[in-house]
Parts: C-alpha cells; structure tokens; sequence
C-alpha cells in the first residue's frame, strides 16, 4: 500500500492498495472519531456492485444511510444537489458525522459539494471506483455540479479528510471508463513527469496500477499544496481540459469526460505549434499515447461551435483565457491568451 499526504488547508492521507474497502471503517473512525452516522453517497450502478460491501464495513461502528441517484454525468447537476442535502436533514445527520462518496467523479463532486454546504460543512470521505477519479478528481477538493450553461460552474474548494483507492474496486471498470483514466494519466505524463510519460510508452498503465495511480496523486497533491485555490500553478492541471469540457458540453456529454480531454490535449497541442507556443512533436507525441490506449485525437464538431463553449470556462478572465500548453514533455505552462485568439487556435487544431 502507498500513502500520499496533501498538506493543503485541511491534511490528509491518500491510501493506494488492495482491500481498503473492507477497512474503511476504521479507517474512518480515525479521521471522524464523533462520528455516529456515515451517509454513502452513490449512482445506482456502482451501489448494486460495492453497496452492501461498504455498509458491511461500516455497520459495526455506524449507523448507516446511503443515497443513490442515476449514474451518468447528466445528473450532475442542482436538483441532484438539493435532494442530497434534503436526504441528510431528513436523517438527522449532525456536523460530527460524514459522508462517504462511493464512485466516480460524478459521485465525488455531488457527495462533496454536499458535504461543503450542509451545517456549513460535515466530514467527507472519497472511495473512488474509477481510474479517472482515483488518479484526479477524488484528490484537491474541487466539488461542483453542472449549469446548462457549462461544465461545474457551481461549485467550492473542500477537501475530504480520507481517500481510500481501493485497486480492486477497478476489476469491474468497463473499458471505456478505464480510457477515462488513461487520459488524465497521460496528462499528469505531459505536464509533470518525463519518467512516467517513458513507463506509459514502454509499458501499460495495467502493468503496476499502483505506481501509475500514486505518481499521480502525488504529482497533484504537490500542486494542491502549493495553489489550493487554483489562482496560478494549479491551472496546469487543466492541459486538455478547456477544449475538453467544450467538447463534453457540445456532445450534450455523450463523450465521456477523459475522452473529451484526449482530443483536447490533441487539439490545444497542434494548434498553440501553429502559434510557437510549443514544438510540433508534443502533438505527435500526444497522439502516439492517445493512439496506444485506444483515445481518440480529433472531432467532428465544429470549431464556432467549440469555442462558444469555452467563453463559460473558469479559466476566462475578462477578454483573456488561461491556456495550459506543454512546450516539452514533463513541463506546462500557462499561457494568457486572448480569448479571441483561442478560436484561431481550436481552428488550427481540428484540421485534418
């Protein structure tokens, strides 16, 4: 088992092994010792796989509740929120008690938005059941639902006080949420780590998933640490990711998150070589991973259509947009550009 400790306004462990869901329990006793009453927050579909195996392991110590919703990132949205909240009051759950997010991204978001909103705020534990969110989303305390008008616009800024990413959990992952996962592993490659980006070529991210998924965490709880509130390092995080949410919101999010940031990485990649703000092999060394782990690089949709979607991105400040560009493999930079520039920029990227 491996422990990555963030050290951001609230500490806490990232544990990365075989079997934690059995242990959580105790494990939860140890950061939420008042606790009497644990919430499990989930979708249906992952609750009728790793449900009654959590309740199990909580049982013993807890007085257990659990709220499921319908799994898909449609539901991630305000009125999904509320009837959480609602569900929380209506059992009486107090400030000492928690609430345990089981899943994906989806479940993290909702569970700690919850989390951050009731009573002012409640303990929260994250047991991601994806690659993608055990690698990413479960760790640095963004919490968000969906607008209509884009990708988490509402949100906060609250860390959990555990996260337990339980390997074994991913034996009933479908491939294509596995692919979720190897997208942003290829992104922490590019932005942060040239030896990680040399095993992902070399090797398979199956191979050691837990090497593969404590690098990552341990990438982004160094940059948690040092911008938790996402004003300047932090950005990096979002290589792909401007592109990427315009893509999920044009596709009404029938591409799934980590395939979206796939072909945003491509794009933002071939397009900033056209304006020298990185060399053209980062584009072909992007879509050599892409193509290895069976992501895709390009898009049918429409350049206008693409770019009207990124003036909604929290990246956009005034007439400018924040662009996170790898100029060499293992570093990013964040490049201020003007937001009207970004559409010359999807344009140069999505040519054939």
């Amino acid at each position: 088992m491996q422990t990555v400790q963030v050290n951001a306004s609230k500490r806490y462990d990232i544990k990365i092994g075989s079997g934690l869901i059995n242990d959580c329990g105790k494990e939860i006793a140890r950061v939420c010792p008042k606790a009497q009453k644990i919430a499990i927050v989930s979708d249906d579909k992952v609750y009728s796989l790793y449900g009654s195996i959590l309740e199990k392991a909580l049982s013993s110590i807890y007085e257990v509740v659990s709220f499921t919703f319908h799994n898909g990132e449609n539901s991630k949205n305000a009125g999904t929120l509320i009837t959480l909240i609602e569900f929380l009051a209506q059992n009486g759950l107090t400030r000492t008690d928690a609430c345990v997010a089981l899943g994906g991204g989806v479940v993290g978001d909702i569970c700690g938005l919850a989390a951050s909103v009731y009573l002012r705020g409640i303990t929260f534990v994250q047991v991601p059941t994806t690659l993608l969110a055990m690698v990413d989303s479960s760790v640095g305390g963004k919490t968000a639902v969906n607008l209509t008008s884009g990708k988490n616009l509402m949100g906060s800024f609250y860390q959990p006080n555990l996260v337990l990413c339980d390997i074994n959990l991913l034996k009933t992952l479908e491939e294509e949420n596995l692919k979720d996962g190897y997208a942003e592993i290829i992104k922490y490659a590019f932005i942060a780590d040239k030896k990680l980006y040399d095993f992902l070529l070399n090797k398979h991210i199956n191979d050691d998933l837990e090497y593969v998924i404590s690098t990552c965490v341990a990438i982004k709880s160094d940059i948690v640490n040092s911008d938790e509130y996402d004003t300047g390092l932090r950005q990096i995080l979002n290589f792909g990711h401007t592109i990427g949410h315009a893509i999920e919101k044009c596709s009404n999010y029938s591409i799934h998150h980590g395939m979206a940031v796939g072909i945003g990485m491509a794009i933002i990649s071939k397009g900033a070589s056209k304006y020298a703000y990185c060399d053209e092999d980062i584009y072909s060394n992007v879509c050599e991973l892409l193509d290895k782990y069976g992501l895709k690089s390009t898009t049918n949709l429409d350049a206008d259509e693409l770019f009207n979607a990124t003036l909604s991105d929290k990246k956009r400040t005034g007439s400018f947009t924040t662009l996170a560009i790898c100029d060499i493999i293992g570093n990013c930079n964040l490049v201020k550009v003007p937001s009207n520039d970004v559409l010359n920029i999807i344009t140069e990227g999505i040519k054939g």
